[in-house]
């Protein structure tokens, strides 16, 4: 597995849109398919907190998803903060970012693949790839939904709420602004107050180790017992939470993003283990 996304094979990438019906920005994304492939499944990767679809490994991946017979689908959540100038430019959509709004995004776009509007057919067989936060998402999503086939989760968190301070917390409840370091761009990234009020007002949706006890899909739940972002038992507490067709993958020393940086400058070898353990898990659970 090379993880080159300049590997001399042909993919078609093509750009989509999924505007919301309240007139809102859209969601944003590729589909890569391998030149004269018919794929009937797809993968869809689900960025995270401060995560963009082109950050890093991530059209690297796709690209190995498409190699391996996938329709593979990577895409922006609409408030993600990703500006058309493909920087942290829209600060102000980020500000108002919910987890549901971001639920609700990610349901629109297996919708599209479900129906046909995305990968030129209709997929019967759906697969999620969540890193982080965007773990959790896909976590609730694979509860909610019959259509997804498999799910992989990598360094995903378990909880929501306990991933604030009280203080932070307080703050909204003030009516305040709480504000986040990008630690690569070092920019601070506001959270506004309706943030806290959507995850109390969808605490039971929103609560991910509930969802995880619902999923019947094959889960493979993948972490890095050296990352200092989400906590191995993060990992641990979903495991403990769901059913018997979850499996836990634990990568020795592996940090939070496996050892890669944005930009891109290819694979580390925690990246290479993780990459063939997800093509494996759609090989056997998709196909």
């Amino acid at each position: 597995m090379t993880m080159n996304d300049s590997a001399s094979h042909r993919i078609t990438r093509t750009g989509f849109e999924i505007r919301p019906a309240d007139g809102g920005p859209p969601v944003r994304g590729d589909v890569r398919v391998a030149e004269g492939a018919k794929p009937k499944s797809a993968v869809v990767i689900v960025h995270g907190f401060k995560g963009f679809r082109s950050w890093g490994a991530w059209p690297a991946l796709c690209r190995q998803l498409a190699l391996a017979g996938h329709a593979a689908v990577n895409f922006d959540f609409s408030h993600n903060g990703v500006g058309p100038d493909g920087e942290f430019s829209a600060l102000d959509l980020f500000r108002e970012n919910t987890h549901s709004r971001e639920q609700d995004e990610l349901r629109a776009v297996v919708d599209a693949l479900a129906d046909g509007r995305l990968g030129g057919r209709k997929m019967r067989k759906i697969g999620l790839v969540g890193h982080s936060r965007g773990g959790g998402a896909a976590v609730i999503e694979t509860a909610e939904d019959e259509r997804i086939g498999a799910l992989v989760t990598l360094a995903s968190i378990a909880d929501i709420p306990s991933r604030w301070t009280a203080e932070q917390i307080a703050a909204w409840h003030r009516g305040e602004d709480v504000r986040i370091q990008n630690a690569r761009t070092k920019q601070m990234m506001p959270i506004g107050p309706d943030y806290w009020v959507d995850v109390q007002q969808n605490r039971d949706r929103l609560d991910i180790t509930a969802a995880a006890a619902r999923i019947t899909q094959p889960w493979l739940i993948v972490h890095g017992d050296g990352d200092g972002s989400v906590p191995v038992a993060d990992a641990h507490a979903l495991f403990a939470a769901a059913g018997e067709n979850a499996e836990l993958m634990l990568v020795n020393g592996a940090d939070h993003v496996f050892g890669v940086k944005h930009p891109y400058a290819g694979p580390s070898d925690d990246l290479r283990t993780v990459a063939e353990a997800v093509l494996d898990w759609f090989d056997e659970h998709l196909e």
